[in-house]
């Protein structure tokens, strides 16, 4: 799967939880040498997509925060 359908239909926790379950597997050895690059490319985009999750709610809270602060400024004036 690709990550940009992935973010297309897949939520952060969602993302994170298939992260943790490909982390599992992968800490749990027993896949050939070919599964295992394919868990972790499969890990190496969730962990993109999770990071693409985080930084748009980071940017999404500086901007509620900027917004409530240049609000307040100008009440005071």
């Amino acid at each position: 799967m690709a990550a940009d359908t992935d973010e297309a239909t897949l939520g952060y926790e969602q993302a994170r939880d298939e992260l943790i379950e490909v982390v599992r597997r992968l800490e749990a050895g027993g896949t050939t040498l070919e599964e295992s690059l394919a868990l972790w490319e499969r890990g190496e985009d969730l962990a993109k997509l999770c990071h693409h999750w985080l930084e748009g709610a980071r940017a999404r809270l500086d901007a509620a925060l900027a917004a409530r602060d240049e609000g307040g400024e100008a009440e005071q004036e």
